[in-house]
């Protein structure tokens, strides 16, 4: 892959993660809630490959022949070459199974191909092609611990599922170099190659499948019984050592095939509280309007004792009555209205100052009893025709 194809492929997949985590940016993912999940990890890799000047000086080394070979100056405009870009970057594929043994808390082991080839086109004094390559291949099987920053310790407003993983890193066969002069393989220690670390974020949940955004570095130190001097012109002779880890970028996709139950939401009418409800105010009418309705009684009765005062009064006229019996009458109807005028008033304000007071005066007073007019001993006379 050219240098120019790496580049676009590089933009293009960068766009795609930041339009990623700004459509996520509304939907917070606070949980996995996956027990068990299968992952598939692409990612962006910048590898710390220091030993590339080796190959960039071999192209020097042959161009430099090609032109001192040409016999003229026609022959010389033929000889060309290409340079060997100074990062290797490459794309790497992971796949792996993950456990979540506490709430927010994974074990994952991956196995990941890691290939990064480089080649360059030089042309000679009769104008024909040599292609030159090397190849970086990695196979890296990993254990890995996430867990989760705790919400409270996160700055961001709305902060969803922000991650950790450490991991440690072997080399399988199949960890090797090989060019276009020679070919040499990784030794494989049981104690492993080296470490990484990465931080990330839950983007997006849906159904079992979860998309994470992580960025981090590695470090996979490996080396070998031969040297860079068997597979590149003027290497070094020593035992041959380099690193395939780097700067990565990477999405993973994972995808619960066992999940925890999704908690059952209730509703709000569950969780009703008593503070909830105003307090029904105690109805105050019946007290409001006792006071008026034991007013209405005694006048009532004093209208009652007015009428039979009023009559007693006309009855003894008919009669034949003397006008003592009529002041008499008199007498006991003023009696009865002031006694019964000052019952009322007593009540209403007795009734205002308490509540007690109100239900009592709620009874209407009994009546006086009526005195019946005295009359004379002595029959009244006739009058005279």
């Amino acid at each position: 892959m050219g240098f120019r194809s790496k580049t676009w492929f590089c933009a293009i997949c960068l766009v795609l993660a930041a339009s990623t985590f700004s459509f996520a940016a509304d939907d917070v993912v606070e949980h996995d809630n996956s027990r068990i999940a299968i992952f598939f990890q692409p990612a962006i890799s910048f590898l710390s490959f220091e030993e590339r000047e080796y190959f960039q000086d071999a192209i020097d080394t042959i161009y430099h022949e090609f032109r001192a070979n040409a016999r003229n100056e026609e022959e010389s405009l033929y000889v060309a070459k290409q340079n060997f870009q100074k990062v290797n970057f490459c794309f790497p594929i992971t796949g792996g199974l993950q456990f979540q043994v506490l709430q927010d808390h994974f074990l994952s082991a991956g196995l990941g191909f890691i290939y990064d080839n480089e080649s360059v086109v030089l042309t000679d004094r009769k104008n024909k092609s040599h292609n030159y390559s090397y190849t970086i291949q990695g196979i890296p099987f990993f254990l890995e611990y996430r867990f989760a920053i705790p919400v409270n310790l996160i700055t961001l407003s709305n902060g969803g599922l922000f991650s950790v993983a450490f991991r440690w890193y072997w080399t399988l066969p199949g960890t090797e170099i090989y060019t276009s002069w020679g070919k040499i393989d990784a030794d494989n220690s049981l104690f492993g190659a080296g470490f990484g670390f990465s931080i990330g974020y839950l983007i997006a949940s849906w159904k079992g499948l979860n998309l994470f955004g992580d960025i981090g570095f590695s470090s996979i130190k490996v080396k070998s019984k031969e040297s860079f001097a068997d597979i590149v012109p003027g290497g070094s002779t020593e035992k041959a050592k380099w690193n395939i880890g780097g700067l990565q970028l990477q999405i993973r996709v994972s995808f619960g095939v066992w999940n925890k139950p999704k908690p059952v939401e209730k509703d709000d009418d569950d969780h009703v509280k008593e503070s909830d409800f105003e307090p029904i105010p105690k109805d105050t009418t019946a007290s409001k309007a006792a006071p008026a309705d034991s007013v209405k009684a005694i006048a009532d009765s004093t209208k009652a004792l007015t009428s039979a005062a009023d009559s007693t009064i006309v009855d003894s006229t008919v009669a034949g009555t003397d006008s003592s019996a009529v002041d008499s009458v008199a007498a006991v109807k003023d009696s009865t209205v002031a006694t019964d005028s000052s019952a009322a008033k007593d009540s209403s304000a007795a009734a205002t100052s308490s509540p007690t007071a109100t239900k009592n005066s709620g009874k209407a007073p009994e009546p006086a009893k009526k005195e019946q007019p005295v009359k004379e001993a002595t029959g009244s006379k006739k009058p005279e025709e």
